[in-house]
């Protein structure tokens, strides 16, 4: 028969129990509190370790399958909440309108959300339209020089802050960014270098500058507030760079030969 000293243990152990919720729930009520993970994305056909894109089987891209392994991971469906840019992602960040994304990264941006792990590491750069006479920055910074770029994204606040006399533009999406530099309505396009040399393959004649004016760097980001979502997704991110997650990631979205530049 116990003892009133071991009956009164015991009691205590099953009072802990029943008023100590698992981490895993903790974590899942915190990370996905509609009971899927929602990840935002933002769709171009840009391709790269940011741009995910629409297929016929529903959604492609880094992102993407990094959000389909978290998911699988915590163990609760996977939801995505499309945007057109990063900007957009960044202005629903206090909406509640997704759980975690993956974008570039800038001091604007850490004010309405928090990142963990770096894991691409970008040159941003411009091209130019075809039969322009720009070969470099000094020619690109003049006026009247139009340049368009993604609105309210890091590197349109970097073509900003660079360019003194040229004229920087926002638009909502790359595509229509395309359709303005293949036109010739724009004079230039500020990108990230790979993005912009895949660009000038489908546009002849123009023509990617060599300089950089930016480093983008692209990480895992939660809302604000998120402490157990943030630790949850930092370690997912480092264990995705050292058990192959991340690369597999990256060669199944067509980026065999880049690199993982985690800074």
């Amino acid at each position: 028969m116990p003892t009133p000293f071991w009956s009164a243990c015991a009691g205590l152990a099953l009072a802990a129990v029943v008023v100590m919720p698992a981490p895993a729930d903790g974590l899942k009520d915190e990370i996905a509190p509609t009971g899927r993970l929602r990840v935002a994305i933002a769709i171009s056909p840009a391709g790269g370790a940011f741009w995910s894109t629409k297929t016929e089987a529903g959604y492609a891209g880094v992102p993407v399958d990094l959000g389909k392994d978290m998911a699988a991971q915590i163990g609760i469906p996977v939801e995505y909440v499309v945007y057109q840019n990063s900007g957009q992602i960044t202005d629903a960040a206090g909406k509640g309108s997704w759980d975690v994304t993956w974008l570039p990264k800038d001091p604007e941006r850490e004010t309405k959300m928090m990142f963990g792990p770096i894991y691409e590491v970008a040159d941003a750069t411009y091209i130019v339209k075809a039969g322009s006479t720009v070969t470099n920055f000094a020619t690109l910074d003049q006026p009247g020089i139009k340049v368009a770029a993604v609105d309210a994204t890091t590197t349109m606040r970097g073509a900003v802050a660079h360019l003194k006399n040229a004229k920087v533009t926002g638009y909502q999406t790359y595509d229509e960014i395309f359709g303005l530099l293949k036109s010739g309505e724009v004079d230039a396009f500020g990108l990230s270098r790979d993005q912009l040399n895949k660009m000038a393959l489908k546009i002849p004649g123009t023509k990617v500058l060599d300089e950089t004016f930016k480093k983008t760097v692209t990480a895992v980001a939660v809302p604000l507030a998120r402490q157990q979502s943030l630790a949850f997704v930092t370690k997912f991110m480092n264990e995705a760079v050292t058990n192959g997650t991340l690369r597999k990631a990256y060669d199944s979205n067509g980026l065999k030969d880049t690199p993982i530049r985690t800074e």
